[in-house]
């Protein structure tokens, strides 16, 4: 039998899932993830959870054609309603907004699908300060963020644990470390929860790029309110203006390639 072989924005996912984890992948499409995971040993047994009745037919196809249907069970449902409560410690959920994977959480945080989980990886492709702001607000600790380019799209890689006070893994302690990387002026909790705290730290390329063309988009919106005789308008300018200032005081900071 021959491994799947994963995207390098699927190949990323797996690299954070914990060795040995019992995974829930949300949104399996193909149920790729979940037999990778248990194919290289990252995950003992893994749940796909799929809604829509294509993927989810192509998911149990794959499952029963690798031999594995022994330690993947392909599931049906919207969510984490898949899961029982306590049956999986870590979630992946990729390829969503960052505000529909903070409404499934929320949803299985108040069914009780989170409290035996010590691990999520999530790769939402738009919204991900939304994302960050449900994880700081519900008592998750970013421990890795990461971002790659593949086939003209970029994605962020979000892994989150919950708070430990004893072991020190805290979001006191993230956000402040990561303010104080803004040097003599601190970056706003705003600033990290948009860019965020560990990718504004160790900038690449990839980085850069994604928040000057974040830029450009701005400043086409500035242009088309500066036409605009709404009375709203004037306020929105305001703020896209320090969006703008915000976004290129960061960039500014960041290391210069050496000649």
């Amino acid at each position: 039998m021959n491994n799947v072989k994963l995207s390098q924005r699927l190949g990323l996912l797996l690299e954070q899932i914990p060795h040995g984890s019992k995974l829930a992948d949300i949104g399996s499409d193909h149920a790729l993830l979940p037999l990778a995971a248990v194919q290289t040993g990252r995950a003992v047994s893994a749940i796909a959870g799929e809604v829509n009745p294509g993927p989810h037919r192509a998911a149990e196809r794959a499952v029963q054609d690798a031999g594995l249907k022994d330690r993947i069970s392909v599931r049906r449902g919207d969510g984490l309603e898949v899961l029982r409560p306590e049956e999986v410690d870590c979630i992946t959920i990729a390829g969503m907004g960052g505000a529909l994977i903070a409404s499934i959480l929320n949803r299985g945080k108040v069914e009780g699908k989170l409290t035996a989980v010590r691990t999520l990886v999530l790769q939402p492709n738009v919204g991900e300060d939304i994302l960050r702001r449900w994880l700081l607000d519900n008592g998750w600790v970013l421990t890795a963020e990461a971002l790659l380019e593949e086939d003209g799209k970029r994605y962020e890689v979000l892994t989150a644990v919950p708070e430990d006070l004893e072991k020190g893994i805290t979001n006191e302690g993230l956000y402040s470390d990561a303010a104080q990387a803004g040097g003599e002026r601190p970056y706003s909790m705003e600033t990290l929860l948009h860019m965020g705290p560990w990718l504004i730290r160790r900038p690449s390329p990839v980085f850069a790029a994604k928040w000057q063309d974040e830029i450009s988009k701005l400043e086409r919106i500035l242009e088309s309110l500066s036409r605009s005789e709404l009375e709203s308008a004037g306020s929105k300018r305001t703020e896209i203006e320090a969006r703008i200032r915000e976004i290129t005081e960061v960039l500014a900071c960041l290391p210069k390639d050496k000649p």
